[in-house]
């Protein structure tokens, strides 16, 4: 079976494939940088980021873009109440994005663009939409797009504007999610505002150019894929639409990813509802990166996920379930030889988890048929039915597994001790449910000096170490195939 993708454009799942050789053009929508990134925003990226992932496994190339808009009225408004420059204001929600990311185990995107490095890009495709007499000049400098010269509009969103108020405006980045109104292209600065020159004048650009002159520049007037979470439907990717193929007379994009919103405890998340959590909040809280990473991972793209505290400590389990079988896989002491069920379950569990990613990237499905194996695996092992020779295509399944759901790894307090500094450095370790972390280094060290304890009949000290691990989240199993640890 070949990749299938829900396209918002066409309404329906259709086989994907680039249009050109066999690497994949697409843009990414990132983030707005003037607060740190909140969970809704990384459901759609940890989406995005399987998605890139799975091309990848299945033998595409890569030319993803991400930009990241660092100028709109919200960044201008807070940089100048902290009496700073845009850019100064905005270096330090980027670099915890990507920090964040890095959090997250979210590989970056190929090329990753600033829209303040592409103001002259901008102006110029402006420019031309004018010449083409889709953009036109106020009194005051700024330029919007006339949404009346492009009868096409709405065809993403699947809304009716033939009743619009034609030349009715909007030109502030707070856009009405349901009216239509020609858009702004480039805002004249107001008094105070800071502003760029350009050749269409001081100004800024909208909020909608950028993401069209920075993705048409790195990947071409028409590409293959846009990914974006839902609500940037309508307007942005919309008004994305309109402008780009006013200005190319071609198709902009072939396939529209949007991710489905996330609710938080069945509600919209909101700070007025107190269910508004950014990722570090999560962090301070105790929560493991893997397992905020898998829980946005475990629900498909296209059906709505609600984030529920319950649900975390959940996926706190799963993650561990699988980290303890590749443990005990790895650690076993098996006889020679091979079992065929065993060999036939481990390819058919690769086949399954494929077959349900190329369904329009079903995680879920994707998980159980993973979980399938590990149970049955276990109670074969249990009754020591597994060999040597199963040892290969087992880990092998949970390697081709971990490339796409990159849990596996089990660097969780590394990344929490982070959370940690980065909570002291800003005043904010009170907020921290956080407690004192031991490294791994430390605790196979702890471990070792804790067997060999046994082995001289101190108990004593064998118990003392035990409560320090457990202490720290640390629980020591003693097995047939020796000692072994996990965090809980």
């Amino acid at each position: 079976m070949s990749l299938h993708l829900y396209n918002t454009l066409s309404g329906k799942v259709e086989e994907f494939s680039p249009a050109t050789d066999n690497t994949v053009r697409m843009y990414a929508c990132g983030p707005t940088v003037y607060d740190y990134g909140h969970i809704g925003n990384f459901r759609t990226f940890v989406a995005v980021d399987i998605l890139r992932r799975f091309l990848r496994q299945s033998g595409f190339g890569l030319n993803h873009v991400m930009n990241i808009t660092d100028v709109d009225d919200k960044i201008i408004r807070n940089a100048a109440q902290q009496e700073k420059s845009v850019d100064e204001y905005t270096k330090q929600y980027e670099e915890a994005f990507l920090e964040d990311m890095q959090t997250l185990n979210l590989e970056r995107p190929e090329k990753m663009v600033r829209a303040t490095e592409h103001i002259e890009e901008m102006a110029r495709f402006i420019q031309k939409l004018e010449e083409k007499g889709f953009a036109y000049k106020t009194e005051d400098g700024s330029y919007y797009f006339s949404i009346a010269k492009f009868p096409e509009y709405g065809k993403l969103s699947k809304k009716d504007f033939g009743g619009m108020e034609v030349g009715a405006r909007v030109d502030v980045d707070e856009y009405e999610k349901d009216n239509a109104r020609d858009f702004a292209l480039w805002k004249a600065p107001k008094e105070g505002e800071a502003f760029w020159e350009s050749p269409i004048g001081p100004g800024r650009p909208g909020w909608h150019i950028e993401c069209s002159a920075m993705s048409i520049k790195y990947l071409g007037e028409s590409f293959d894929l846009h990914a974006g979470g839902e609500d940037l439907t309508f307007p942005h990717h919309e008004n994305e639409i309109a402008q780009s193929e006013a200005l190319t007379g071609k198709q902009f994009v072939h396939l529209w990813f949007h991710v489905r919103f996330l609710l938080v405890e069945g509600k919209k998340m909101s700070k007025s509802e107190g269910n508004f959590f950014t990722l570090r909040d999560l962090l301070l809280k105790g929560h493991k990166p893997s397992a905020i990473r898998y829980l946005l991972a475990s629900v498909p793209y296209t059906r709505q996920l609600n984030f529920t505290f319950a649900g975390l400590e959940q996926a706190a389990h799963s993650v561990q379930r699988l980290r303890d079988f590749k443990s005990r896989l790895s650690m076993a002491n098996l006889p020679a030889g091979k079992n065929q069920v065993v060999q036939d379950l481990a390819a058919h569990t690769q086949l399954q988890m494929r077959s349900s990613l190329d369904d329009d990237l079903n995680t879920a499905q994707a998980l159980a048929a993973v979980f399938d194996m590990v149970r049955e695996m276990n109670t074969l092992a249990d009754r020591g039915e597994l060999r040597q020779d199963d040892k290969a295509p087992l880990l092998a399944t949970l390697e081709k597994f971990d490339e796409i759901f990159a849990v596996l790894g089990d660097d969780d307090t590394e990344k929490m001790t982070r959370a940690m500094e980065w909570a002291k450095a800003h005043g904010k370790a009170g907020e921290s449910s956080l407690t004192a972390t031991i490294s791994d280094e430390d605790a196979e060290r702890l471990v070792t000096e804790r067997n060999n304890a046994k082995k001289a009949r101190d108990f004593a000290r064998s118990d003392a170490i035990r409560k320090q691990l457990a202490d720290a989240g640390i629980v020591v199993e003693d097995t047939k195939d020796g000692t072994r640890w996990k965090r809980k």
